[in-house]
């Protein structure tokens, strides 16, 4: 067992927006903690096929709560925020009488756990931030604007980083604003991408039956919300049907979010809801099916200053299952992916329209593009690789 001062080093993870263990990146990092002889512990809300307060899974042990709404506005998050931070602090005080922690690991959004963070650092406790989102720019992309809500999401930024012992990012675009934007030391910030494993991405023979009929499939797993894009997607349907004069192309959606519904009506509305399957959160394995069907995948990720910095996890998927990918043209898409993409212009739906046919018209091109996507994460940025490096941060995080 892995211990700190004569004990098993013990770890608190806090997460707000997603349960675990469905939360991909937070259950990659929880299990190969508690592999490493830590004791792991996580407070996180309940969501859909994860209603239980309190379970035991693979040595993990998981506190959920309950969330009254899944918010839209900036009052909306704000409420629900306040009523997260509560349920938070309550079930960390259960913890610390019961299990017992060492360590507070934060993963935002929001970035207001370190209210919880600082005051349990009063006690003795370690403070590590795992930055998954930049909520300023998050916020204006959702919202368009910076306004009085925008500058709290930089105060509270701002505050995280201050508090933090030890901060770790999911690429080098976000160690560079931990460093100048938060103040934290660099020998402080670890880069730990968020790589896939391969041993659940499996590669599987297509699922004819997803493509209703047609000859392709194109393929998208993600949230469906503002910033994702998935209007230009639908756009891009409308012209490969409508302009492009393509019968033969279907589109497999994969995911929920608080634009689903009206993601739906958009399709209607663009008279292409036929040629979409927008399938909700769904479990692994149809998602998989999903995605080893499609012979082309996509990332609509609108561009703006959020996107262009931020690493998605689907393009890893994509590359991970042999996926040639099309994407708008961003600065950590384009680090991710390199040659296992083609990149549109930026927020350009006719293009990213003419590049997905333009794969689909060339399945020699596909197939070279899948290979080295899977080579590049199988050699460089499967889970395995990033492993190391979560460990790292923790051994300077009880160092100091």
């Amino acid at each position: 067992m892995t211990a700190y001062a004569g004990k098993t080093r013990r770890v608190l993870f806090i997460v707000e927006n997603l349960p675990s263990p469905f939360d991909r990146r937070v259950w990659q990092e929880a299990t190969t903690l508690h592999g490493a002889g830590y004791e792991v512990s996580i407070i996180c809300p309940v969501g859909k096929g994860y209603e239980e307060k309190y379970e035991l899974i693979d040595g993990v042990h998981i506190y959920r709560h309950s969330l009254p709404l899944e918010a839209e506005g900036a009052l909306g998050y704000l409420l629900e925020y306040t009523i997260a931070l509560f349920w938070q602090f309550s079930l960390a005080c259960r913890v610390l009488l019961t299990r017992g922690f060492d360590v507070i690991h934060a993963c935002n959004p929001p970035d207001n756990i370190f209210l919880i963070g600082g005051f349990f650092k009063l006690f003795g406790k370690k403070f590590l931030f795992d930055h998954h989102d930049i909520n300023p720019e998050l916020y204006e992309a959702k919202f368009g604007r910076r306004d009085f809500f925008y500058k709290v999401m930089l105060a509270w930024e701002r505050w995280t980083f201050k508090t933090a012992n030890v901060s770790i990012a999911t690429n080098e675009s976000y160690k560079k604003i931990a460093i100048e934007r938060g103040g934290m030391p660099e020998e402080r910030v670890f880069v730990v991408r968020s790589g896939p494993k391969l041993d659940r991405l499996r590669i599987m023979p297509p699922v004819e039956s997803l493509k209703q009929g047609r000859k392709y499939l194109v393929g998208y797993v993600g949230v469906m919300g503002k910033q994702e894009g998935i209007d230009y997607l639908l756009r891009a349907a409308r012209h490969i049907v409508y302009e492009i004069g393509r019968k033969d192309v279907h589109f497999g959606l994969v995911g929920g979010g608080t634009s689903l519904d009206e993601m739906r009506c958009y399709a209607e509305e663009l008279q292409v809801s036929e040629y979409v399957t927008f399938t909700g959160r769904v479990p692994d394995k149809d998602m998989l099916e999903m995605l080893n069907t499609a012979d082309v995948c996509v990332n609509p990720d609108v561009a703006n200053e959020m996107n262009d910095k931020s690493t998605m996890n689907k393009i890893m998927e994509y590359m991970a299952l042999g996926k040639p990918v099309v994407q708008f043209d961003l600065a950590e898409g384009r680090c991710s992916a390199q040659e296992a993409s083609l990149y549109a212009l930026k927020n350009d739906a006719e293009d990213m329209a003419r590049k997905i046919v333009e794969l689909l018209d060339n399945p020699e091109r596909r197939e070279v593009m899948g290979e080295f996507g899977r080579k590049r994460i199988e050699e460089t940025l499967s889970w395995e690789h990033e492993a190391p490096r979560l460990l790292s941060a923790y051994d300077m995080l009880f160092k100091s």
